[in-house]
């Protein structure tokens, strides 16, 4: 169900008061949101994001999915893009939820990994430009970028017969994940920070020091950087510096422009 205006002004009210909290008790940080650099443009995001952006996406999803609903159906049934079909979808639906979040994580980390590379880049760079990276940030996305990243883990999912309702529920959660790995907090779960993203390892991905670049581009499961070795999480430090030297432009509707006049 798209989002609201109202719905919007409720979870901003409600977000912005818990990690409002949460970020003046770190030690460290006695700094309020509003008086952090580029506050003004991460505001304009909350409204564009998910009133314009997800529209955008939804749209992009629904025109490359009917050629699939298509081909593999031979028409474009609501109940089986829904449902699923043939063996993936006769499978339980919590065994279905676990594919689809490996496997669109696994989509994931390959598409973050290519966002980082030639044209795609400054696309991704946008989110990257954040300096003063906290909550905020994290719906600092460009259009482009995540109508192609929802593209890429919806089709194969759709394609192997898997049930887009197993991970329905989810979707709250996983948005709110994404919302607080960006958060300005130390967090890294303990033990458990090798098997689940947290802010610490999510804000090292952002940092801008050299020795930390292109590192952490796991969605949800560090598992992925891991294997492939991009995982980075020192214990003896936190990241001090964030942004991006490709010079992003610093308003919305710059960045938004950004892309199609950047070089390569």
């Amino acid at each position: 169900m798209p989002p609201t205006i109202k719905g919007v002004l409720i979870s901003f009210a409600v977000l912005f008061v818990l990690f409002g909290t949460l970020q003046l008790l770190r030690p460290r940080e006695k700094r309020l949101p509003l008086l952090r650099r580029g506050f003004s443009t991460d505001l304009a995001y909350w409204a564009f994001t998910p009133l314009v952006t997800r529209a955008v996406t939804r749209v992009s999803v629904a025109v490359t999915i009917v050629p699939l609903a298509l081909l593999v159906y031979g028409t474009v049934d609501k109940e089986l893009l829904l449902n699923g079909f043939g063996p993936a979808s006769r499978l339980p639906l919590w065994l279905q939820a676990v594919v689809v979040l490996l496997v669109t994580d696994f989509i994931g980390y390959w598409m973050h990994r290519a966002f980082h590379r030639g044209r795609l880049w400054h696309f991704h760079a946008v989110h990257h430009s954040s300096t003063d990276l906290d909550w905020l940030s994290a719906v600092r996305l460009h259009p482009v970028n995540d109508a192609l990243m929802r593209i890429a883990g919806t089709l194969p999912v759709l394609a192997a017969g898997f049930a887009p309702v197993a991970v329905a529920g989810l979707v709250p959660v996983l948005t709110f994940m994404a919302i607080l790995v960006h958060a300005n907090l130390d967090w890294d779960w303990g033990p458990l920070r090798a098997v689940l993203v947290s802010p610490r390892f999510h804000r090292w991905h952002h940092t801008d020091e050299t020795n930390a670049r292109d590192k952490n581009f796991a969605g949800l499961l560090p598992l992925w950087d891991v294997l492939f070795g991009t995982y980075h999480m020192p214990k003896d430090r936190l990241p001090q510096q964030f942004g991006t030297a490709t010079a992003v432009p610093a308003g919305l509707i710059g960045q938004m422009l950004f892309p199609f006049k950047a070089r390569t």
